[in-house]
């Protein structure tokens, strides 16, 4: 057998390496030493990179300081413009409204002598004093986080922010940093990392923050070209120059043709109309072959799984659509006997209990019931007909002394999941029924807008929707349930007097 027949025999994948590797050492000599220039590159960008993230874990913790700075400020101003006498409940209301603010906190008198206090501070005795007007920044006595204390008409306000809270904003800022230690003239506060000891293999780079009252040390590891991510960087680059330069025709006679008729029968093939009709003939790599006769034995496994799984699905829609159709019959034969039991209940109260009940369930039956007819669009809930429909059902069902009530519609057409109608469903419900009972005669107005391609906002108005009310027992428990519906949204309930709003979830528009 001559050498020929024997390397014709060979599999493609050998042809191929026994021509590259003849040809590919003097090319990667060459390559080795212009790639040198862009590793060099590579290197310096590295550092930069480095420098850069360290200097933006620094930054990230000084904004916190300073956001936490200013809200104290305006804070304990409002607080004690009206006298020590209940200032500490007064700061609290205002930072509770404040997101990514402490909400531990000291009022002081200007001598030092504390006011109130809302969470443990620690001993803030030795802080300096500050005058109106500055603010002092420090490592807190108990080394528990940064003492923020600041200076205003009347007094002084002390907050500390926690250590797990700045290590927080130094992570969110991106970047690999192993270590942050924070410090001023008495001592260090020790932010991410491990004690002193076991940094030695770390970069450190120090930054001023809050003015230069505080420094931060951060640390790093240092990233470096490794000589394996050198030839990584290498091998891709020569292979590829070698293919395009040398191999172009053998590769295109021995693999890319074939491919190409393979790929021709492939997308002319339809599923459902025509069998798959490949070539047989695809030149003498052996691989090909093989794979041809692999692609034709998937294709048939998968046009029976479909067949099987299309029925399948079928199958489970009508057991969906079955299992919503009994809960909606269900959930109104429920209200029905609520209603039933309602008008024979010898007491007010227990009427108004059955009303109540009913009213819920019925919200629930108009969800399903919607969610039903949407079903075979698959685009979700529509919150336009459902809101229209349960405004009905309550006027429909609202009290006596409330039959006059008026609710008026603004709503856009948007869909959304049934989880989110649900909580949207009861949510109205318990506002307007509120409404009704305490304030039948006023009417109540109810918006939905689109904030957003993914959200929109309810809002629903009344003169008896006041956040600030005294607050009695019925008064608590609904604003209790209102916000429970409102987390079920992932929202927060927007609170102002006369109107409550709330973001929901939506689907984009169409």
């Amino acid at each position: 057998m001559t050498l020929g027949e024997r390397f014709g025999r060979l599999p493609t994948a050998a042809k191929l390496l026994l021509i590259l590797s003849a040809v590919l050492l003097p090319i990667g000599i060459g390559l080795t030493l212009i790639g040198e220039g862009g590793i060099r590159q590579a290197n310096n960008a590295l550092e930069g990179r480095q420098h850069d993230q360290s200097r933006t874990a620094a930054k990230a913790t000084e904004s916190l300081i300073a956001r936490n700075a200013l809200a104290l400020r305006i804070a304990a101003n409002g607080a004690l413009a009206t006298g020590a006498s209940g200032a500490c409940e007064r700061m609290q209301r205002s930072l509770s409204i404040a997101p990514a603010v402490a909400q531990r906190f000291e009022l002081e008198a200007l001598d030092g002598t504390p006011l109130c206090a809302v969470g443990d501070v620690g001993d803030t005795g030795g802080l300096s004093r500050i005058a109106p007007g500055d603010i002092g920044v420090s490592i807190s006595p108990d080394m528990n986080g940064v003492a923020i204390r600041t200076g205003v008409i009347g007094g002084m306000a002390t907050a500390i922010v926690s250590t797990p809270e700045l290590r927080t904003a130094a992570t969110d800022s991106g970047g690999s940093i192993e270590t942050l230690v924070l410090s001023d003239a008495h001592g260090q506060l020790l932010v991410i990392g491990r004690p002193s000891g076991s940094n030695d293999q770390l970069s450190f780079s120090e930054w001023p923050v809050s003015n230069g009252k505080l420094t931060a040390r951060v640390g790093s590891v240092p990233r470096r070209i490794t000589t394996l991510d050198r030839l990584m960087l290498l091998l891709p680059v020569l292979m590829w120059i070698l293919a395009a330069l040398i191999t172009w025709l053998l590769v295109s006679r021995l693999l890319v043709r074939p491919l190409r008729r393979l790929e021709r029968s492939v997308r002319e093939y339809k599923p459902g109309q025509a069998e798959l009709d490949l070539p047989r003939k695809l030149g003498p790599a052996t691989e090909i072959q093989e794979l041809r006769d692999a692609f034709a034995r998937a294709v048939t496994r998968v046009d029976q799984s479909e067949r099987e799984m299309t029925g399948a699905l079928e199958g489970q829609r009508r057991l969906v659509r079955e299992v919503h159709h009994r809960v909606k019959n269900n959930l109104q034969v429920v209200a029905s006997l609520l209603n039933i039991h309602g008008r024979t209940a010898e007491t007010v109260e227990a009427r108004s209990a059955y009303a109540g009940i009913s009213r819920r369930v019925g919200a629930l039956s108009i969800v399903h019931r919607n969610h039903f007819a949407e079903m075979e669009e698959n685009r979700g809930i529509s919150l336009r007909p459902l809101i229209s429909e349960l405004a009905a059902e309550l006027r429909a069902g609202a009290p006596e002394e409330a039959r006059g009530v008026t609710i008026d519609l603004d709503i856009e057409t948007v869909y959304t999941t049934q989880d989110a109608a649900v909580a949207v469903a009861f949510l109205i419900t318990e506002i307007v029924e509120f409404a009704m009972l305490n304030a039948p005669k006023d009417p109540v107005e109810l918006s939905l807008r689109r904030t957003s391609e993914l959200t929109a906002r309810l809002t629903l108005s009344s003169r008896v929707l006041n956040p600030d009310e005294e607050e009695k027992v019925e008064k608590v428990q609904f604003e209790r349930i209102v916000g429970g519906l409102a987390k079920q949204l992932r929202s927060t309930l927007d609170r102002k007097l006369g109107r409550y709003s709330v973001d929901l979830p939506v689907f984009p528009p169409v």
